[in-house]
Order: structure tokens, then C-alpha cells, then sequence
């Protein structure tokens, strides 16, 4: 097409020429005879026919062969210009193949091949855009024969990341119960979600208080291995919240149709950037995510006294927390001769009447010590602290009350705790249950701020941090419209929490209102619930009641049908309880026997906190008392409402 119009131009002015010539004869013609003659091509006098001719036969050849060649162009540029589309069309195809040949060459590779070989490279092809057909890795897979008859092995981290997916639409960090819940909320709201859970622990996510409830008063000796344990109420369960078939596998998100949750195990993220909405991972693979849950828990304090003692102690020491703590506490409690717990709060006591239980059997000693009068000092009233503390005696432990540590050594394989005081006490391992300190390495990353007095991570009343993050459980810091800013460290709350970040990803925009509970069971025959700000330095009026063989957890789980009494607790709303008509005894609390009553935590003449001592499925009309927020001039009337004086 191109070559014709350097030749047109060379025929332009021979054909303009001629066209002239056959004008001005017409004009001439018609002048002489006063009509339009026909059209001769002639510049000479009439008669002399030959010159108009050559003059026909050079305009209309050059026209001929002008256009003959102009076709023939056409032509040709039409004819490479597909031959060019199916090349490039040819490419395209040739490199999806190779992309989806990888995985199964990998798949047949050596392991040493597959670490090498299977690796994505970076750059555009790692996403194909929209034209390009999608990699066909997954069908490919499917396709393959399998060649041996064993089982597939249990999903690796290490092999995931070769092919995990760089974008989740719901990124989830952590692997706890606060993650599961989100990721059940989302996928309720939104049955298409496609979730990923990343954790640092090898094991799915499960819930954590029978780690130092149930899984101990186990008859099963596999019980580390099978997690099975039976509740209070003689029914059986898992540990993990679903087994292994409700997720998806990482590597499969992408290509699920209906979405799903999968769960990333043995990954830690340690990278946050909030505006490119990417996260990276200890093996600096990143993750780009449209929506962000932050629900990184916390980790067991230590005493520095123990951290400064060095290697040999450090090693004898427990920090109270995963699966594998409560696996190796397990152990240990059965090849030595003295275990040591140092704390006094619910982990702590719940810890010592577990293992005091198996000492009447192993002849293990148990010994607890911690720097209050008695047990949970620091929540329950002193008289109620000291009778727990001789329920806890009778079990098998050994209680040292007001003990500050000093120093911790090692000493011919035996640990030596030196208090303050000038006692020495010796054992062969000691278990730390100080606290939980929230977990907010990735604060500095992403410019997220942490609360200077509670810790964790400061949110909105929709829990979120920043655009597009939300955090929840343990590591949220929270505004809690009756009781002013919050952490809590509890499994209700890491539900419930959990549930509206889910919800709000998707969309919902609800602010947390809910006062969550938690409760602590001394073993099968004592157990308390409590909500709201309980503080023994608060002041607190207590009711109490004679116990009956119906006011245990164990007959607890029995009528609400579950091991985890909060699952039942936070479904429920209180709306007009109905108080008891059976009249109230007077208040006598020198009396030696707390079987179950109700306390009541007062700030400025307002109810901020209540203990339901040995009294069920009632915290709905607890959480409606602080929610209302009102004074009571008699709060022997107000604990009518829990039927506590009913047999």
C-alpha cells in the first residue's frame, strides 16, 4: 500500500493533462457549432483520430495497472497481517502451557527439584490479566495418576508458598479463635468469601481453655495425641473447632469457585503495608489482600528473674499457651518428682488443681505460689480468695501465698527459687502463668497505634484500626461505652469480637457494644462466670445461697448442651427477668461455706462488674444490670433476679 503512491504521483500530472486537453476541445467543439459534440481526445484538427487514441490508451493503461498493483498490495498487507495475529496467538498459548506444565513437573521432580524448579517468577506473568486464559495448574494436578497408594501427605508450608496465591481477598492474621470466628462471619454474610488464615503455629485453629480445663481430667492416655476430650456434661469432643475437610488447601483459593476458608499454618507475617494492602511473610512471600484482620493474640510473660537465671533454666521453664506447651507440660508432669507454678490468676489455679488431681496418683508434688493472700487475689473478695485457696490445698497442691521471687538457679539439675523473703523452694520444673502480653510487632510496620495503658492495638467502635484493618481478641484495645476503654483477654470475647470484625468487613458498619464474659472452672464441683470490670480493689456486696447438686459446671454443661459455656452465654438476650418470690437470708459472709451466690462490683454506687459464684446460664441478666448502668439501694433485691435462694 505503501509503494502506490510514490507511483500515483508519477501518473497524477499525465492524467490531469490529458483530462485538460479533452476539455478545452469540448469547450471549442461546442462554440463553433452551438452544441455538445461527443467527446474526442484530440488537441489537433478533426479527422486526425490517432493522437486521440495514444492518448486514450496511455490514461486508461496507467489507470489499469495503477490498480492492479494497489490490489495486489492489499492483498499481501492483509496476508501478513494474519500471519502476525496467529503468531502472537501461537505465544500466548505456548506460555500458559509452560505455566501450567510447572506444577507437574515439580509434582514428579525430586523434593530438592521442587524447591528450585517450582518457584514462581516475579514479574507481570506471575498474574495473567483478564485476555489471557487462567493457568490450568489445578486441573493439571487432578489429571496426574497417582503412584503410590498412600495417602497425601498433610498440607507444608514450605511446598504451599510455591504456589500460593499473591492476593486474598480476606486476609486473616493469626490462628485463633477470634480468626475462626471472622472467617465463619464473613463467609455467612458473603457465601462466595474467599478467606485466608495465616498462623505461626503448625495446628488449625482451635480453642484454648480446655488446654488447661478438660484435656487434664482426660482417662485417655493418647490424649496428646488425639485431643479428644470428654466436657463436664460426659459428652465428647475435639479440641479443633472443624476438622481438617472444612478448609480448602491455600494453593486451591484461587481457583475455588464457591470460595471457601483456607489456612496458612507455620507463616508468620512480619511486614505490614497498610497503603499498598500487603503483607509479607517470614519467607518474604507477599500477600496482597482487599480486607485485613489483625487477631494476633498475645504471648505468655515471664519473670525476668527467670529470663537473667540463663540456659539450664530457661529450659525447665514453661510459658503456658499452645498445643505444644500443653504437650510438653503433659510430659514433663510424668517423668519428674516436683512441678512449681508461679501465678495466682485463672490460668495458674486452673493449672494446679489439674496437676494436683494427678499427683494423688503419680505422687508428683505441686506447688503454687504467687505474691497475693490467696487464690485470684486480684479478682475475687480476700474472704471468697481464701476459701478457694483451701479448696485448691485439698486437691493436692501445696500453696505459698505472698511470695515474691528473687532469683531462679540451676543447681545439680534441680531449680532453686529463692523468694524474697529468705524461703528457698527446689523443684524440677516451674511453669510462668504471669499474664499475657498482647502481640503488636506489626504496630510499627503499618503505623498502627497501641494503646500507652491497656496495650494492643486502639480501634473504632467498629473495631477498626485504619482503612480497610480490623483488629480483634486479645490484642484489641477497645472503647467500651459503659466502662471506658478495654483489652480482654478471654475466649467470649474473642468470639464475639471476631464475629463483628467479620461482619464489618463485609459491610455491616455495627460498633461493639457487647459486655463479653469469661469463667473459670476449679475442676468439675467449683466454677464461676463473670462480667464487666471485677477488681478486688473494688468494693463489692456478695449474696450467697446453699449450693445443691445442680450448681456445678458439671451440671452446667448438661443443661446448656455445650463444653464451652459462652458458646450458649453470648446467644442469648436478657429482656425482663423475672425475680425470685423465695425471700432473701441475710448477707453472712464470715460463714466458711461460699456454695453459690452473686457478687457485685461497685464504682461510684454503679454496678461495673458481677461474679456469678457457682450460678449458670444467667449472664444475660448480668449483662443487662451494667448495661443499664443504674444504682441500686438494695442489691439483696437485685440478686433475686438469678433465683439463687431456688432449689
Amino acid at each position: 500500500m505503501l509503494t502506490c503512491r510514490p507511483v500515483w504521483k508519477k501518473l497524477a500530472p499525465l492524467a490531469r493533462a490529458s483530462s485538460t486537453v479533452c476539455r478545452q476541445n469540448l469547450r471549442r467543439a461546442g462554440l463553433k457549432n452551438g452544441s455538445i459534440p461527443a467527446v474526442r481526445m484530440s488537441t489537433g484538427p478533426r479527422g486526425g483520430g490517432g493522437e486521440n487514441q495514444l492518448y486514450v490508451l496511455l490514461v486508461g493503461g496507467a489507470c489499469l495497472g495503477s490498480g492492479l498493483y494497489a490490489y495486489k498490495t492489499i492483498k499481501e498487507d492483509q496476508q501478513r497481517y494474519q500471519d502476525r495475529i496467529a503468531e502472537i496467538s501461537s505465544r500466548q498459548h505456548k506460555t500458559t502451557t509452560e505455566k501450567a506444565a510447572v506444577p507437574i513437573q515439580s509434582k514428579l521432580s525430586t523434593p530438592k527439584a521442587t524447591e528450585t524448579e517450582a518457584l514462581p517468577e516475579p514479574g507481570p506473568q506471575a498474574a495473567p490479566s483478564p485476555e489471557e486464559p487462567s493457568p490450568q495448574a489445578p486441573d493439571a494436578e487432578v489429571a496426574i495418576p497417582s503412584e503410590t497408594a498412600e495417602p497425601p501427605p498433610a498440607v507444608d508450608s514450605t511446598s504451599a508458598s510455591l504456589k500460593l496465591t499473591s492476593h486474598a481477598p480476606y486476609l486473616l492474621i493469626g490462628g485463633g479463635t477470634a480468626s475462626f470466628a471472622a472467617a465463619r462471619s464473613i463467609r455467612a454474610r458473603d457465601p462466595g468469601a474467599k478467606v485466608l488464615i495465616v498462623t505461626d503455629e503448625p495446628d488449625l485453629p482451635y480453642m484454648r481453655p480446655p488446654l488447661s480445663k478438660e484435656l487434664w481430667f482426660s482417662d485417655d492416655p493418647s490424649v496428646t495425641e488425639t485431643l479428644r476430650f470428654k466436657q463436664w456434661n460426659g459428652k465428647e469432643r475435639s479440641i479443633y473447632f472443624q476438622p481438617p475437610s472444612f478448609y480448602i488447601k491455600p494453593e486451591e483459593l484461587d481457583s475455588a469457585v464457591n470460595g471457601g476458608v483456607a489456612v496458612l499454618t507455620g507463616k508468620k507475617v512480619v511486614h505490614m503495608d497498610v497503603r499498598g494492602n500487603k503483607v509479607k511473610l517470614d519467607d518474604d512471600i507477599e500477600i496482597s489482600y482487599d480486607k485485613c484482620l489483625i487477631a494476633t493474640g498475645g504471648v505468655p510473660r515471664n519473670l525476668q528473674v527467670i529470663e537473667r537465671a540463663g540456659e539450664e533454666v530457661m529450659k525447665k521453664t514453661t510459658l503456658f499457651r499452645k498445643i505444644e506447651d500443653f504437650k510438653s507440660l503433659d510430659k514433663v508432669s510424668r517423668n519428674v518428682k516436683s512441678i512449681t507454678i508461679i501465678g495466682g490468676g485463672f490460668l495458674g489455679s486452673e493449672l494446679a488443681c489439674a496437676l494436683g488431681r494427678r499427683s494423688t496418683e503419680s505422687g508428683l508434688e505441686v506447688i503454687q505460689m504467687f505474691p497475693e493472700k490467696g487464690n485470684m487475689g486480684k479478682v475475687l473478695p480476700e474472704y471468697l480468695s481464701n476459701w478457694t485457696t483451701e479448696k485448691v490445698k485439698k486437691e493436692g497442691v501445696k500453696i505459698i501465698s505472698e511470695a515474691l521471687v528473687k532469683s531462679v538457679t540451676s543447681k545439680d539439675d534441680i531449680l532453686e527459687i529463692k523468694l524474697k523473703d529468705g524461703r528457698l523452694v527446689k523443684t524440677d520444673h516451674i511453669v510462668a502463668a504471669v499474664g499475657l502480653e498482647p502481640n503488636v510487632d506489626l504496630a510499627k510496620s503499618a503505623g498502627l497505634e497501641v494503646d500507652s495503658d491497656f496495650g494492643g492495638y486502639r480501634v473504632n467502635a467498629e473495631l477498626q484500626a485504619r482503612s480497610n484493618i480490623w483488629v480483634a481478641g486479645d490484642a484489641a484495645c477497645f472503647y467500651d461505652i459503659r466502662l471506658g476503654r478495654r483489652r480482654v483477654e478471654h475466649h467470649d470475647h474473642a468470639v464475639v469480637s471476631g464475629r463483628l470484625a467479620g461482619e464489618n468487613m463485609t459491610g455491616a458498619s455495627k460498633p461493639y457494644w457487647h459486655q463479653s464474659m469469661f469463667w473459670s472452672d476449679l475442676g468439675p464441683d467449683i466454677g464461676y462466670e463473670a462480667i464487666g470490670i471485677v477488681d478486688s480493689s473494688l468494693p463489692t456486696v456478695a449474696v450467697f445461697a446453699k449450693a445443691t447438686a445442680k450448681d456445678t459446671p458439671k451440671a452446667a454443661t448438661e443443661l446448656s448442651g455445650t463444653g464451652i459455656r459462652s458458646e450458649s452465654e453470648t446467644e442469648d438476650t436478657a429482656t425482663s427477668p423475672v425475680a425470685s418470690s423465695t425471700p432473701a437470708p441475710a448477707v453472712e459472709q464470715n460463714k466458711d461455706d461460699y456454695g453459690k451466690g452473686v457478687i457485685f462490683y461497685l464504682r461510684d454506687k454503679v454496678v461495673v462488674g458481677i461474679i456469678l459464684w457457682n450460678v449458670f446460664n444467667r449472664m444475660p441478666i448480668a449483662r443487662k444490670i451494667i448495661k443499664d448502668g443504674e444504682e441500686h439501694a438494695d442489691l439483696n433485691e437485685v440478686a433475686k433476679l438469678f433465683n439463687i435462694h431456688d432449689d
